[in-house]
Order: structure tokens, then C-alpha cells, then sequence
């Protein structure tokens, strides 16, 4: 975790946290968050994954720090059983509580919020690029080779086992069609030409085997 955690300290003081232990410990806490047993696919692993996409594509934000910030808030807050967009709104209020309390000018703790806010539907305006790559990031899973999504898309009916099957079925393929129904999953060119059509052929997939009507490839 020292990696991590290193990568924690870096974001935060370069949006202008005060480097004392009480940034550390904002760290470690949400590092603690991230490993709660309830969780099977928002844990560390998807965190750090959306770090590494940011860090390879961090000339295409206007302000690195802050969607590094907003990663590390985006799913800080998560309970399955919440409704709505609950636990990005959630997110977002830790995220303000705490980067204040670190001394983090309110223009740039407000930013962290709204780009956190942003990954509830992952619908992004056009000239807004932090936005665009927090949230092509956070979708990177989806363009996973075809082994990789399934181990995503078991992961995620893991951390939704209270819930019996037909309802799960029918609550995953309406969050299914509705990435479907965006104009497109990825909006920043580097990233869209490699991932929107593994993204979406993946996504058709598993939403032809919750429904059990055949693919369509429109």
C-alpha cells in the first residue's frame, strides 16, 4: 500500500493539501474504505486501474491533481443496497468534507466534487476534458479483453448477492442498455479508438445473456 498511498500524498499536496499527517491519514482512511469485505470489484484493484489510465494519459487534463482526487472519491462511499445515485452523492460530500479539512482551496475541493458527481451517469459535456477522462477511466474495465469483463461482470453480482437473480437481472440490463443508449462510451480520441468497439461488443454480450434475446449489433 506505500505505493499507493505515495500516489495519495502526490495528487492531494499538488491540489494543494497541507503536507502534514493529517493528509496521510485522510490517505490511509480511504485506502481502508476501499478494502471493506463487501466490496468485490470497487476495491483497490479498480482504483488503482483508474489511476494507472489517468497517470498514462495525464496531458489530456487540465488539472491532473483534481481527477486523481476525484478517483480517489469516485466510489469511496459504496453500498450496494443504496438507491439512486446515493453513493456518488455521498462521495462527493467526503470529498468536500475532507479536502477542505486538509486546506484545499474551495475552488479546487468544488471541482473534486463535481468531477466525482459526474460518474453517476458518466455523461460529460464536450469541452470538459477532466470530466471526459475520469470517466473514461472509470469505464476502462468495459473494453477488457472478453475473460477479464467476465471476471468485471461476476464481480459485480457478488457485491449485489442480496438481491435474487430476476431482479438482478432485469436492474443490470437497464444499467446495460442505458451505457448502450450514450452517443459514446469513451469521448477522449486516444482512448476511444482502441476501447468503444471492444467496450460495446462486451457490453451487447453480457446484455444478451442477462435477457437471453440475441445480440444486436446496431
Amino acid at each position: 500500500m506505500a505505493d499507493l498511498l505515495d500516489r495519495w500524498r502526490a495528487a492531494a499536496r499538488g491540489a494543494g493539501a497541507r503536507p502534514d499527517p493529517a493528509t496521510t491519514r485522510a490517505g490511509e482512511e480511504l485506502i481502508v474504505r476501499w478494502r471493506e469485505p463487501h466490496r468485490h470489484y470497487h476495491t483497490l484493484t479498480h482504483l488503482t486501474a483508474v489511476l494507472d489510465v489517468l497517470d498514462r494519459h495525464a496531458d489530456l487534463a487540465a488539472r491532473a491533481d483534481l481527477v486523481r482526487l476525484a478517483a480517489w472519491y469516485h466510489d469511496a462511499v459504496y453500498d450496494p443496497r443504496a438507491g439512486g445515485d446515493a453513493n456518488e452523492r455521498d462521495s462527493a460530500a467526503l470529498a468536500e468534507s475532507v479536502l477542505t479539512g486538509l486546506g484545499v482551496p474551495a475552488p479546487a475541493v468544488a471541482e473534486v466534487r463535481r468531477l466525482v458527481l459526474l460518474t453517476a451517469g458518466h455523461t460529460v459535456a464536450t469541452d470538459d476534458r477532466d470530466g471526459a477522462l475520469l470517466c473514461d477511466a472509470d469505464l476502462a474495465v468495459l473494453a477488457a479483453p472478453p475473460a477479464a469483463y467476465q471476471r468485471y461482470a461476476t464481480a459485480i453480482r457478488r457485491e449485489y448477492a442480496h438481491v435474487p437473480e430476476p431482479a438482478f437481472r432485469a436492474g443490470r440490463a437497464a444499467v446495460l442498455t442505458g451505457l448502450l443508449a450514450l452517443p459514446a462510451l469513451y469521448r477522449l480520441p486516444p482512448l476511444a479508438s482502441r476501447w468503444e468497439q471492444p467496450a460495446r461488443d462486451n457490453v451487447r454480450g453480457e446484455l444478451a445473456a442477462l435477457t437471453g434475446e440475441p445480440e444486436n449489433p446496431a
